[in-house]
């Protein structure tokens, strides 16, 4: 199986820089990490409800889950050092840890942990309710066998290697018991105090919160795996992307993650700095309501496939952000099928909208987060379907109001993005063939689908199937399957382009690789002096 290659994410640097004397005095401290990036979308930090992801790589220090999985795609141990399957539950063996609190580690705090996730019923339990667990069922389906043993019954829908990589998962982090049931205020399961509090027993713990400006982490010198390399890790509120390019020039920050192409096109040339390009497993999306009176005619979401210039927009705005595709499956993942035939084509944009009864066409607004690089593709696309007839009119916001919106479908076209849950086809296409319910009075907003009251019983049915299918050679005819039936359906969520996340670092910093789910961990982190 083709997972994440480590080649992919790093992109070699050349030339050099001279460093002046200004920027000498403006270099960060060598036991500081400093990190710019924007912060708009990062809503909250309490694991079990964060799921935005620029609030994952905050988490993913903050917290251990009981595995994780590498850049690569594999699962290993965190804090469960070992685990069994019998085919009907799955049983982990903790490893001897502290909370940062100094209280240990126990069973009793995984099953808490992760019947909180189903309690607060957040987006992220979509994740566990999906494949059968709910908050009605969870007391009967986790057990804290001894202090040190978990074990998580399976359900009819899930298999433990899918099981495994929802338990590596940010909604997954294991937060201490004792100390979050002493700030439970009116039953809020402890959410009102860990929204800006941590709990965890992960590399760093959380000293300031201030939203759109800044996060501080300090080293957990207690940390089971051994002190972090860096005292403090700083993270930035940079959302310009000139700013942020000139703020590594001079060595304000050591590694900048909200530039536009042409900004971190400038590093290319610089000796004492590296590029990555971290690919996702997701993809950069173009939601459509299809609650919409338009947008609910297969034929108009299939005229827009036709209304856009993907290519063009992969070379002049998306660069190392994107890869045009039209499925929800990276082109390199084994059992990916090729790409539909969607290119701009007016023409045949024009006829589609003329067969659904628009020939005149009509008026749609595109909410977007004001983010890099989706800005500049909002505004592409408003004028690749102008030309085919659908006037667009764009509605910026913070992430608390898109995603509001988003989740209550109050929208018409909305620019999000994805991740993949497992490295393979049904984890890339998780959220885009799930959805079970797709009645308004559901609320289920932490399905996907659900958000563009896409309803697809068939699709969801096939993705369930798959999902517990045990012969290969069947998976791999019904992965073909799924891709197929999500083309067939003119999909109301249109991938756009396959999704990468460009960094630039700072030559001081080793040790840094990014993680395709943001879930990158900082405690072996270094940085070299100064020159």
């Amino acid at each position: 199986m083709k997972h994440f290659s480590k080649a992919m994410f790093i992109g070699a640097a050349i030339g050099m820089l001279t460093l002046t004397a200004p920027q000498l005095q403006a270099a960060t401290p060598k036991d500081q990490l400093v990190i710019g990036t924007s912060l708009a979308q990062v809503l909250s930090l309490d694991p079990q409800q964060a799921t935005e992801p620029k609030a994952l790589e905050i988490l993913a220090n903050l917290y251990d889950r009981l595995v994780a999985t590498t850049p690569d795609g594999k699962i290993v141990p965190q804090l469960a050092e070992s685990w069994t399957d019998d085919g009907k539950s799955l049983t982990l063996k903790l490893r001897d840890a502290s909370f940062a609190s100094g209280n240990p580690v126990t069973a009793n705090d995984v099953v808490f942990s992760l019947t909180r996730l189903l309690k607060l019923n957040q987006s992220g339990s979509s994740y566990f309710k999906r494949i059968g667990y709910s908050t009605e069922a969870i007391a009967n389906q986790i057990h804290a066998v001894d202090a040190k043993t978990v074990r998580i019954d399976l359900t009819d829908k899930v298999t433990a290697e899918g099981l495994l990589y929802r338990l590596a998962l940010g909604v997954s982090s294991i937060v201490d018991s004792v100390e979050v049931q002493k700030h439970v205020v009116d039953g809020d399961s402890g959410n009102a105090w860990l929204r800006t509090h941590s709990a965890g027993s992960g590399p760093f713990t959380l000293n300031k919160w201030t939203p759109n400006e800044i996060v501080l982490l300090d080293a957990n010198k207690a940390y089971v795996g051994g002190a972090p390399k860096m005292r403090r890790v700083i993270i930035r509120h940079v959302p310009e992307s000139q700013v942020e390019r000139l703020m590594l020039d001079r060595g304000d920050i050591d590694i900048g993650n909200a530039l536009s192409k042409s900004d971190l096109e400038t590093f290319e040339t610089k000796s004492n700095f590296v590029i990555q390009r971290v690919p996702t497993g997701g993809f950069y999306v173009l939601a459509m309501n299809a609650g919409n009176q338009y947008l609910a005619n297969p034929k108009v979401r299939e005229a827009i496939a036709y209304g856009i210039d993907y290519k063009g927009i992969e070379k002049t705005i998306m660069g190392p952000y994107g890869r045009a595709r039209n499925i929800p499956v990276p082109e390199n993942f084994d059992y990916a099928i090729p790409n539909p035939d969607w290119h701009l084509d007016v023409a045949k944009a024009k006829q589609l909208l003329t067969e659904a009864g628009f020939k005149d066409g009509f008026s749609l607004s595109l909410k977007t987060i004001s983010q890099t690089p989706r800005i500049d593709l909002a505004t592409a696309i408003q004028a690749s379907l102008g030309q085919i007839g659908i006037k667009v009119e764009i509605q910026q916001g913070n992430g608390s109001e898109i995603i509001a919106a988003h989740r209550s479908r109050n929208f018409d076209l909305l620019l999000p993005q994805t991740s993949a849950l497992m490295p393979n086809v049904l984890g890339s296409m998780d959220d885009f063939a799930n959805n079970p319910d797709n009645r308004l009075e559901a609320n289920n907003a932490g399905n996907f689908a659900w958000r563009s009251a896409w309803d697809i019983p068939e699709l969801t049915a096939l993705a369930q199937k798959t999902s517990i299918e045990p012969d290969a050679k069947k998976r791999a005819e019904l992965y073909a399957q799924m891709q197929q039936t999500f083309i067939d359906l003119k999909p109301a969520l249109l991938p756009l382009f396959e999704r990468f996340e460009p960094l630039v670092l700072s030559g001081r910093v080793k040790g840094y690789l990014g993680h395709p789910n943001q879930m990158t961990r900082l405690e072996n982190v270094t940085k070299a002096e100064a020159e």
